[in-house]
């Protein structure tokens, strides 16, 4: 799980006792409106208070608001930091090192933080040596919530073997994809609970799990339902052991009502589902971790972008109909062996519009989303609360030059935002 390999270090900057932001408007995370001018006081990683009287000490460094917007760093529950840095022949070229792979997802990491990200939750990758170079100031990047290897039965969506590689089982072989901690092949329920209990003891917040087909894949087609009931519940059961819970990789109604069935606790993507299905996540309070995803790139293969049709028309009917039925939604982006995409992660944001106001957008991308981090428990790796400004909550903050909640295309460009806060540490801060 050595991979990818972080070799140099990034100046992180200093904690400061306490930081005033002065004559502010806040957007709380939860609210249609901003608050009238006031001041909020950071001390150490928290935030402290929350008042127009409120003052800092003498020497707390104090950033002047002028009336400008302070909301909660956005939060992007649906990255890989890894695969998304790299191109898919990047991926499979025999010359991609752990250093060269490690370089790739540290700038990627760093460059989410500086378009205000101060959260993620990675999907699937190899992530765990990347997490903890950034926990530890080696990196500047956002905090991480880690799936780890993604968990795949043979010839399903994460069984990322090239056409010269044998199944494990008879060659005695692991895959060069296994190998490099970006995905487990297990088939039967013994091997699934020992593949979900390796992703938890290097440290996964929450188990990744393909449940059906998928668009970026080889062997599988979209509709396909993989893993049966048994093997789907072994993934929960040792989940739920350790406090966490599955989210699962599925388009289709038949392999989403299988992982409900099971215990799944969230689903990703989920564009071809029908209303009776959604209805019953409503129901059951299961979560809809979707995308709005473009039809096609300058470097996408032709049949990744011919599986990909029924995806890209599906999507304008799901959320719609999600939000008419009272699911529980969270946004993502899930950029994936498209590098070039990385630098429009805000910009997706607004992919929203057609279908929520404005103060709907900036809740699901901070409140909702936090909400959903918060479904790992005990296994979250940052206990605090997240995704509000809210006194005693975690200061993940951004002033941004305007009001969002009346022009929320001021998110989908970082130069906005005059000020990038995660921690407690300001990583940018502009006049």
């Amino acid at each position: 799980m050595a991979f990818p390999s972080i070799a140099s270090a990034q100046g992180t900057p200093p904690l400061e006792t306490e930081v005033l932001f002065r004559n502010v408007r806040v957007f709380d995370g939860v609210g249609p409106s901003l608050s009238g001018p006031t001041n909020v006081l950071v001390r150490g990683n928290h935030i402290a208070s929350i008042g127009p009287q409120v003052r800092s000490t003498s020497g707390a460094k104090v950033i002047e608001g002028r009336g400008r917007t302070l909301m909660p760093g956005l939060i992007d529950v649906h990255v890989h930091l890894t695969f998304g840095a790299l191109t898919q022949q990047q991926m499979a070229s025999p010359d991609l090192t752990p250093e060269k792979a490690g370089k790739a997802a540290a700038a990627n990491a760093t460059g989410t933080l500086m378009r205000g990200f101060t959260s993620v939750r990675d999907v699937g990758g190899p992530i765990f040596e990347l997490k903890q170079a950034i926990d530890s100031g080696r990196v500047n990047g956002p905090r991480i919530w880690p799936s780890g290897p993604t968990i795949s039965q043979t010839a399903g969506h994460g069984d990322y073997r090239t056409p010269d590689e044998g199944p494990r089982r008879w060659t005695g072989k692991a895959s060069r994809a296994e190998l490099m901690g970006a995905g487990y092949i297990a088939d039967g329920r013994d091997e699934v609970l020992a593949a979900t209990r390796e992703a938890l003891r290097f440290g996964a917040s929450q188990i990744k799990v393909m449940a059906g087909g998928g668009t970026s894949s080889d062997y599988d087609p979209v509709d396909v339902t993989q893993y049966t009931l048994d093997e789907m519940k072994a993934a929960v059961d040792a989940a739920e052991d350790w406090g966490t819970y599955v989210t699962v990789h599925a388009y289709t109604s038949r392999a989403v009502r299988r992982a409900i069935e099971a215990g799944v606790k969230c689903i990703e993507h989920g564009q071809l589902l029908d209303e009776d299905t959604l209805r019953l996540m409503a129901e059951r309070g299961i979560w809809l971790s979707s995308q709005n995803l473009v039809e096609s790139t300058d470097a996408m293969s032709p049949q990744r972008r011919e599986k990909r049709k029924p995806v890209i028309e599906g999507q304008a009917r799901l959320w719609p109909m999600a939000k008419r039925l009272g699911v529980k939604l969270a946004w993502g982006t899930d950029f994936l062996f498209e590098p070039e995409l990385n630098a429009q992660q805000n910009a997706y944001i607004l992919r929203l519009k057609p279908w929520f106001t404005s103060a709907e957008i900036l809740k699901m991308v901070t409140h909702d989303n936090a909400e959903l981090l918060a479904l790992s428990g005990l296994r979250s790796p940052y206990q605090g609360k997240l995704g509000v400004v809210q006194e005693g909550a975690l200061a993940d903050l951004l002033l941004i030059n305007g009001n969002p909640l009346a022009n929320v295309d001021l998110v989908g460009n970082p130069a906005n935002f005059s000020v990038i806060m995660k921690d407690g540490r300001v990583f940018k801060e502009t006049t």
